[in-house]
Order: structure tokens, then sequence, then C-alpha cells
């Protein structure tokens, strides 16, 4: 089939590249020149592993072309709207000014009887406002909502664990919405995956709309919750990493998503959740609307708790201290800095008076620019030379595989915070390291630490 993606984000990108590998002719269509001139040489403009593979694949193969022309998607079959649906500036609702502009656009170009299928995550309700966007009824319509995470985007979309169609009429007679010429057209652009055996779910478009928030609600659940109990277990001197594992080997609970830490960040995750608490309060679903902010203030509180942390081992205050930050993206594989907690703690350490020196192995170049308060450096000996007190926030292998008689060669005092329960604790004891984590009973000795710091 001829498809265009229109959006090239990271899920555009990856998405565009991923059809293209099973055979598909595709277009991409961005309205940023320079993202669109890295894709159309190959290179990805920013980091997701394995995804220049791919690119370099479509762009030797001719099946892949990226543009900034939209008048290349006249001649479609199919049109995967892909672009960004961010949190609004003044409040938590998405902002769908992207998808309107992409939906009129595809609407003014598209050739009768092709097909419209929406990945964002989007508020429940916006496929009836696309319809009205389009504007069209020789159009099929369909939203087919993304499972991608950074980092593994590639493989999620080459082997992702379901496909799920929402289709206006999925609850009629024929079942499901399994006679629907959208759902047909899906079935004939995904024939790998489901002849791989990947399932597939037909539910109604409201269904497909609240899927991704509410798993990503859930999610962010078990991070918020395992966190909870971290603070617990510092305040009772217990072990949340034996905790978790104890809990993750009944398999009712299971063990991921189970890793007491900083808390999660990112472009998706709490942007998701704060969608999902705006579209409950909407629909008067109290419990959901208090729930969600229950999880986004206990993950934001885990950034407090730490920058508290390292207060109080410099002595109730951070100012005139050489900090070392280990970390700047969101999570390691991924050069995100959206809503990064490491950035978050930097931030604060720097606003308290600390001299602040962040390295990261891929999101220096997105950070240094943003943040004019910190120092960056792009070894992590470099950042250590002379810290008074290290932060582990972003659980990077090349930071896991650190070397702690080295890295206390360079330091000033050998105290380290490790936000990710990552390190080897005894180890680094044993070479003379004052080793905090969290929710490993440590934290709980510091009685002037305060939780849920501002």
């Amino acid at each position: 089939m001829k498809i265009s993606v229109i959006g090239c984000g990271y899920l555009g990108a990856v998405h565009a590249a991923t059809l293209a590998s099973m055979g598909h002719t595709v277009v991409g269509i961005d309205t940023d020149a320079d993202k669109v001139g890295h894709l159309a040489r190959g290179f990805a403009p920013f980091f997701e592993p394995g995804l220049e593979d791919l690119l370099a694949d479509g762009r030797d193969t001719g099946r892949l072309a990226f543009s900034t022309d939209m008048d290349l998607v006249a001649d479609c079959d199919m049109h995967f709207l892909c672009v960004g649906t961010p949190q609004s500036k003044t409040s938590d609702v998405a902002d769908l000014t992207y998808l309107e502009a992409a939906s009129r656009s595809v609407a003014a170009r598209a050739k009768a009887g092709a097909a419209v299928v929406g990945k964002s995550t989007v508020p429940v309700g916006t496929v009836r406002r696309v319809r009205e966007w389009l504007g069209r009824d020789d159009l099929e319509l369909a939203w087919n909502p993304e499972f991608l995470r950074q980092g593994t985007a590639v493989k999620d979309s080459l082997v992702p664990d379901r496909l799920v169609y929402g289709v206006d009429d999925a609850d009629d007679d024929a079942g499901v919405g399994v006679g629907h010429r959208a759902v047909r057209i899906l079935d004939e652009v995904y024939a790998p995956l489901l002849h791989a055996g990947v399932p597939r779910i037909v539910c109604n478009a409201a269904t497909a709309e609240l899927i991704k928030s509410a798993a990503n609600a859930y999610l962010a659940t078990k991070l918020s919750y395992i966190n909870a109990m971290a603070e617990l277990c510092d305040a009772a001197g217990a072990d949340v990493t034996q905790l978790s594992a104890a809990m993750g080997l009944d398999p009712r609970i299971g063990q991921r998503y189970l890793a007491a830490g900083l808390g999660f960040g990112g472009g998706c995750l709490p942007k998701d959740i704060r969608s999902f608490r705006a579209q409950a309060r909407d629909l008067a679903v109290d419990s959901v609307d208090a729930w969600m902010g229950l999880v986004d203030s206990i993950n934001v509180g885990q950034r407090g708790r730490v920058a508290a942390l390292a207060a109080d081992l410099c002595g109730g205050s951070v100012a005139g201290r050489r900090i070392a930050v280990l970390g700047a993206a969101f999570k390691p594989d991924t050069d995100d800095i959206r809503d990064s907690p490491a950035l978050d703690v930097a931030v604060r350490l720097a606003g308290a008076g600390a001299h602040v020196v962040v390295t990261d192995p891929k999101a220096i170049n997105n950070a240094w620019m943003r943040y004019p308060q910190l120092q960056f450096e792009s070894s992590a000996p470099a950042a250590l030379e002379g810290a008074e007190i290290v932060l582990l926030l972003t659980e990077w292998p090349e930071f896991r595989a650190l070397d702690p008689f080295e890295t206390a060669s360079r330091v000033r005092r050998q105290v380290i915070i490790d936000a990710r329960n990552v390190l080897d604790g005894d180890a680094w004891r044993a070479a003379g390291w004052d080793l905090y984590g969290m929710g490993t009973g440590d934290a709980g000795l510091l009685s002037s630490v305060e939780t849920h710091a501002g």
C-alpha cells in the first residue's frame, strides 16, 4: 500500500520506518524542515536504538521518503496521524491544535475512499472531532493507538504486544466491526504482524481512545505505589528492594514497574495521566480524578525527597557545594529530557545555591542550552572531578558500571545517592563510600530529611 505518516517525531518517524520495512511505500510529512532533512538522509534527529538502521533500509529500498510537502499525500491509500498532543500550557488537558491542523490538511488532499487512522494519544471523544475536522463522508476513519516505549520503540513496532483498532460502528450486528472497511485496510497494513500471531482487538472509538491512557495510568500507579512504599520503608528501616522482589513473585502482581526510585518523567506518561485525570473530571468520575492526582503527587514528591536528602548529607544546605549529577535524560536509551526527573532535581539544587555539574551519554546537547544554571560535561570522569556529593539519577549502563575505587579518586567526598537503586551497595561501601538508596533504609537514618519537599 501507499501510506502517508503525518508528523515525524518519536512516534511518526518510527512508525513510518516500520511500515516501510513491512513492504509498504511510505512518505513521512512534517513541517520541521531540519527534521525532515535528517530523516531523508537516513539520520534520526533523536536517539532511538535501531531507528537509523530502519531508516537506512527504507532509503536503500526506495520505500521510504520524507518531505515537508503535504501535496505528496494526495495519492496515498492510507494516512496515519502521528502528530503530538502535548499537555496544554494552561491546563492538564491535551492540546489538539496539531491534530486539528493535520486532519484538515489531509482532508483537503486525500483521494476518495482513503483511510485516515489516528495513532496519537488523545482524550476520549476526539474521534468525533476528527470526523468533523475531516468534513468528508468518503474517507474511512479509525483509531489505532500506539504503545511504544522510548528506548525500545523499534522493537515495540516490529514485535508489538497487541494491535487495537477503534472504529465508529464496532458494536454493529456483524460483530465488533470485523466487516468494517477500515478494519480490512488495517489488516492489510499489518498483515505480517497478524500472520506472526500478534493479537488484534477491534473495539469502538471511545474504547480505543481510552486504552493507551488507561494503560499508562496503571503503570504510573505501580511506579508511584512502590515509591510510596519506599518512603514507608525509609521511615521503618526496611528495604524496598527486598519488599518489591517478594511482592513481584506473586503472579497477580509481577515484577515489572515495581522498581522504586526517582520516579517517572518524559513526554508521555506525566502528560497522559494528567489528561486522563482531566477527562475523568469532565465526566464527573471523581474517583479516577483523585486517584490520578495522588499518583502524580507521589511521583513529583520523589524529586523533592532526593533534593532534601542531598541537602541533609551536605549538613543542611547545598549552597556552595559541588554536586555531580549522573543523568539528564528522563530514562536510559533516549536523549529525551522532557519532564526529566534528573534535571528537575539538578535545577532544584542549583536554585539552592549548589554548583551542579551534569553528565549524560546522549542528552547533553538537548539540555545545555535550556538550563544555563547548570554545568554540563560530556564524560562522567569530568563531572565527578572534585564533587562533594554524587547523585545517580538516570540508570544508564555506563553509570551502573562505574568502578567505585576509580570513582573515589576523583571526588572530594565519597558520598553518593543512588536514586535508582541500581548500584551494588556492598561493593561501593567496601570502597569507602557512604551510599544512600531510595527506600533501602539508609535515608531513614537521617531524621532531618524532609519528605515531599517542594
